[in-house]
């Protein structure tokens, strides 16, 4: 069975969201606070998915995205922001969040992003239908390795730690080499058609995967910006 990490310190929205995804077939471990839920993730089986408020007693949730992302990258994480906390939003994704939700939202709205969110970190895992042999396990572009099967990147022979979003963007970029990808494109090709979100969480991610693959993020040579479209990938 699928498994979530709800946390939110507010009881009736925790278990209000804790309900509705039981209901779609999930297990559902809830925590009030960031140190409840370190408790549950270290002591129980690995989970698929996290839900986590940013405002929270103690440990913010943003402390706690980070924590857990430098633990298990493989995790799909969720933030959830009042309006007006765009900074936090923008953060929280650069701290290795996949996606965020702005309360106030509807709960079947809810549910389908963590559904989504799910199949996409899936995607190349168990859930990989593939003949074996009729794609090759590797991508290969100049001084970079895209291996699918283990789904770790390699530059130089080095391994670069990536979230499974920002593997599959690279997955992108190393099917349509030198070509210019509009934004919505890259939206599309990782977060889905149905996505609900912002395109700005393309930006944040191609800043968060320059800093891991870049000599010089400032200066980019690899992931280049098409100026008023999207971006470039250059070998």
């Amino acid at each position: 069975m699928k498994r979530v990490l709800v946390v939110e310190d507010e009881a009736s929205i925790r278990e209000m969201i804790a309900l509705n995804l039981k209901m779609a077939g999930w297990e559902v471990l809830e925590a009030g606070s960031a140190e409840r839920a370190l408790e549950l993730f270290h002591a129980a089986p690995p989970c698929d998915a996290a839900l986590l408020d940013i405002m929270l007693p103690g440990m913010d949730g943003l402390s706690l995205c980070e924590t857990i992302r430098r633990s298990n990258s493989d995790i799909g994480i969720i933030m959830v922001s009042a309006k007006g906390q765009e900074a936090d939003k923008i953060r929280g994704l650069s701290i290795g969040a996949d996606d965020y939700i702005t309360k106030p939202f509807s709960v079947s709205e809810l549910v389908a992003r963590v559904e989504a969110l799910v199949r996409r970190v899936r995607r190349g895992g168990n859930g990989d239908t593939r003949t074996p042999g009729t794609e090759p396990d590797q991508l290969v572009s100049g001084p970079f390795v895209l291996d699918e099967k283990s789904r770790v990147l390699y530059k130089a022979g080095n391994a670069i730690d990536l979230t499974q979003v920002e593997f599959q963007i690279m997955e992108l970029f190393f099917r349509n080499p030198g070509t210019a990808l509009v934004r919505e494109k890259i939206l599309e090709g990782v977060w889905g058609k149905g996505y609900f979100g912002d395109v700005k969480i393309v930006d944040v991610n191609i800043r968060r995967l320059r800093m891991k693959i870049e000599d010089e993020p400032s200066s980019p040579q690899h992931i280049l910006t098409v100026w008023g479209y999207g971006y470039r990938w250059n070998a």
